[in-house]
């Protein structure tokens, strides 16, 4: 009897220890399956707006930019003029506003525009009762000057048909001064005025015997 109550008590005993290792392993195995189900942290920073990271404007390009509209605004600004390309430079503003006395070597139309070669001359009165003119040629180069569309042209003799000074218009004085010679127009002398913009307002040939 004694034997088999020490068997019992020893079964009993070794029952109470599996159930021990039993409850262990269960605990450990339910805290590994707990902590390999977590999830993982993230570890992907958040991407920045692009917006953070490229500037709007690059300052080479803002400066392109700032010295694009300079130039723009000076173009606008500046004016601008197309030159006479059959006047002589320099020679219609050396006259302007003036009244010049004058050797005209010719005379042509172009372009709708009245043009005169034209060099500056001396004058001096004639002897004798009649009033007239002599002639003293000048030395420097002809020049090209234009005559304003409502020029007044005065015409006398050996040009013109009287000795008084007659009104023509600018196609009859080409025409008269494509008829003469050379040697003929060395001789004649003009009163010629000329506004601002150095062009031939009013033209006068003087009376020479």
């Amino acid at each position: 009897m004694l034997t088999s109550r020490r068997r019992s008590v020893a079964g009993a005993t070794a029952l109470a220890l599996a159930a021990l290792v039993l409850s262990a392993c269960s605990e450990g195995g339910a805290e590994g399956r707990a902590d390999t189900s977590a999830p993982a942290p993230a570890t992907t920073p958040a991407t920045p707006p692009a917006s953070a990271t490229t500037p709007a404007t690059s300052p080479s390009s803002a400066t392109a930019s700032a010295s694009a509209s300079v130039s723009a605004s000076a173009s606008a600004a500046a004016p601008t003029t197309a030159p006479d390309p059959n006047a002589t430079p320099g020679a219609p503003g050396r006259w302007a506003d003036t009244k010049q006395f004058m050797q005209i070597t010719d005379a042509w139309i172009g372009g709708g525009r009245t043009y005169l070669s034209v060099r500056s001359a001396r004058k001096q009165p004639a002897t004798g009762d009649i009033e007239a003119w002599l002639i003293i040629p000048g030395r420097g180069p002809y020049s090209t000057v234009s005559m304003a569309a409502d020029s007044r042209i005065l015409l006398s003799v050996p040009l013109g048909d009287d000795s008084v000074p007659y009104p023509y218009s600018q196609a009859e004085f080409v025409r008269r001064m494509k008829r003469q010679s050379p040697a003929f127009l060395e001789g004649l002398g003009f009163d010629l005025t000329f506004d601002g913009n150095g062009r031939v307002t009013r033209l006068q040939s003087l009376y020479t015997p």
